[in-house]
């Protein structure tokens, strides 16, 4: 089940990448800043993760996917798809700091947004922490509608303030045209 797109390959995490996920991006602080789960401690953490995966995977048929790069198959990131509803999924996406700033997010995206239309989901959702900029840039360019400004809506783990944070949800069918 593979992904490729013109530089990169996506598929399922396995156990056997739990150290290279931990080491690449899942154990960085500033990789996982704005992400809505904690950074990783150990190896265990990651573990936990693709067990996560298998258990979305074989209830959903869809779930998170690794990004290698096509050239020297080096993992960079993380993607996915996750079901919401029989028509409306969330997808978002994570690069070790290494791979920031090459234009993988967008195209990862472009992939998901794919996915999106072969599994029949209907409307694509992603969320930002309201001060990742970037973040919001990549799903502008994707098509994506900045739909509104939620409000207290969810904790960031990994902040010094662990209050519920403002959010930008954003959305788009995934019949328009990018």
């Amino acid at each position: 089940m593979p992904i490729t797109t013109q530089r990169l390959r996506l598929r399922k995490p396995v156990k056997a990448d739990a150290q290279a996920i931990f080491d690449q991006y899942a154990s960085d602080p500033a990789v996982t800043r704005y992400l809505s789960w904690p950074t990783h401690t150990s190896v265990k953490d990651t573990i936990a993760f693709i067990e996560f995966s298998d258990a979305e995977w074989a209830s959903t048929g869809t779930g998170p996917l690794l990004i290698e790069t096509l050239s020297d198959n080096q993992l960079i990131g993380s993607t996915g798809l996750s079901m919401e509803t029989d028509y409306r999924a969330s997808t978002g996406y994570v690069f070790a700091q290494f791979a920031w700033g090459h234009g993988y997010a967008s195209e990862a995206l472009t992939a998901m947004i794919e996915l999106a239309r072969e599994t029949g989901v209907y409307r694509l959702e992603a969320i930002t922490h309201a001060q990742h900029d970037i973040s919001a840039h990549v799903l502008l360019k994707g098509g994506f509608q900045k739909e509104g400004l939620l409000s207290g809506h969810t904790r960031f783990p990994n902040l010094e303030d662990s209050t519920p944070q403002d959010i930008w949800i954003f959305g788009r069918t995934v019949n328009n045209a990018a």
